[in-house]
């Protein structure tokens, strides 16, 4: 394969799933590369591609090198490959911000997902999940991502935040216009995406403003009354960071775990010895869940930009400059996983990184996992004989394990 024919910022190379063959080929020959600007590069810039499970983790583990907001003195940073102006998102949502002010707002949030808090929660998630399936046992077919994937998430976000079950649909929708990438190309947008935009701002900030005057016990409240401290006092998240962060838990809280649980289940179905040995011994279900999440990574990559001079790989990279880390890649890296293309229930260990590592590992590991086993479980005892009716539908994007559409059939387990 030659270096000058890979474009990881053309959306059709993902149109059926993660490249694999490219990052095996970039781990081999160069795992820190440098991808130079082509026709769909954002701002017309290249940019760092690292593919290797060690170096990413050395990425992620130092925040003040890499920085998920900018480089010292520059006007734009963030981490997907466009820049955002600093204050806009960089700086102002959480997943693009770094220490001090980053650890403090998250420090603030932890509560809502302790291991007590999840356990106080685990007894609702079952009954909704029931309630899920109920909806298409008798049916014996359906959308799994539509009827079935997307619903557990996306009721437990929403009753984190406090938002009435009722507009759920109402939030899914408009993050998934703002996530796909059918029709545009990256860093461009057009009429649905803004329109979407438009419709989830004007909902979230009258859904701040009424938290502000009526909190409840939900996250959204927390964050609304909470004061942070700065070196010059303490002071309540503003308006915009509080945008940002309803904006975050929407999309981080529900579309990342829908994803995982939908292929996860094509990948039980795709694999039936693997999916016949979890039936049969359900203490093999940790371990399941922590090989779904390695096999279907629901986030593709995220930038840093390089606050320093440094040498990464045998590397020079210089400040300032973009550093993509592909997460697929990692967990599927040879020298860290044996075997990494076979679905093996059984893997341990697994040190997959689809959660990220350190300063910006996933708040919500916990909850998605819970949400995958409970799910998982509910569908294993309700139903039998899955089956893939038609072609996995994926959503055009490079930036997420995005599917649209998982036709699906199967039949009801006969009561005992």
């Amino acid at each position: 394969m030659a270096f000058e024919t890979i474009d990881l910022t053309d959306l059709d190379l993902f149109a059926d799933g993660f490249p694999d063959g490219v990052f095996t080929h970039l781990r081999e020959q160069a795992p820190v590369w440098w991808h130079p600007p082509t026709e769909h590069t954002p701002d017309g810039q290249g940019f760092w591609v690292v593919s290797s499970h060690a170096e990413i983790m050395e990425v992620a583990a130092d925040a003040v090198t890499y920085s998920s907001e900018r480089a010292p003195g520059a006007t734009g940073g963030g981490t997907i490959l466009a820049d955002l102006p600093f204050g806009f998102a960089p700086g102002v949502i959480l997943n693009m911000m770094d220490d001090p002010r980053h650890r403090r707002i998250r420090r603030l949030l932890t509560p809502a997902v302790t291991p007590r808090a999840l356990a106080l929660m685990e007894a609702e998630l079952h009954s909704r999940a029931r309630r899920i399936v109920d909806v298409v046992a008798g049916r014996g077919t359906c959308d799994f991502l539509s009827e079935v994937a997307v619903e557990l998430p996306l009721q437990a976000v929403a009753a984190l935040m406090g938002v009435p079950d009722d507009d759920r649909h109402d939030l899914m929708r408009w993050s998934n216009a703002t996530l796909d990438y059918e029709g545009r190309e990256l860093d461009e947008t057009n009429d649905r995406v803004a329109d979407a935009a438009a419709s989830m701002a004007a909902y979230g900030t009258a859904f701040i403003d009424h938290k502000r005057r009526e909190p409840g016990h939900d996250v959204i409240s927390l964050a609304a009354h909470a004061t942070i401290d700065d070196d010059d006092g303490s002071h309540p998240l503003s308006d915009l960071e509080l945008l940002m962060l309803f904006n975050l838990l929407v999309v981080a809280g529900s579309e990342t775990t829908r994803n995982s649980i939908a292929l996860g289940m094509v990948a039980l179905i795709d694999h039936p010895e693997q999916l016949s040995a979890l039936c049969d011994d359900r203490s093999l279900m940790p371990s399941a869940v922590e090989e779904i999440l390695r096999w279907t990574t629901a986030t593709l990559y995220n930038r840093r930009t390089a606050t320093r001079d440094v040498v990464l790989g045998g590397v020079e990279v210089e400040q300032g400059a973009k550093v993509t880390l592909w997460w697929p890649s990692a967990n599927r890296d040879e020298s860290v996983f044996s075997d990494p293309f076979a679905f093996d229930i059984t893997r341990a260990p697994n040190p997959h990184l689809t959660f990220g590592h350190r300063a910006h590992f996933c708040m919500g590991a916990n909850l998605a996992r819970m949400e995958i086993r409970i799910m998982l479980d509910e569908l294993l005892d309700r139903l039998e004989g899955f089956e893939l009716t038609g072609p996995v539908e994926r959503v055009r994007t490079n930036k997420h394990a995005g599917v649209c559409r998982v036709p699906m059939a199967f039949r009801q387990r006969a009561t005992r």
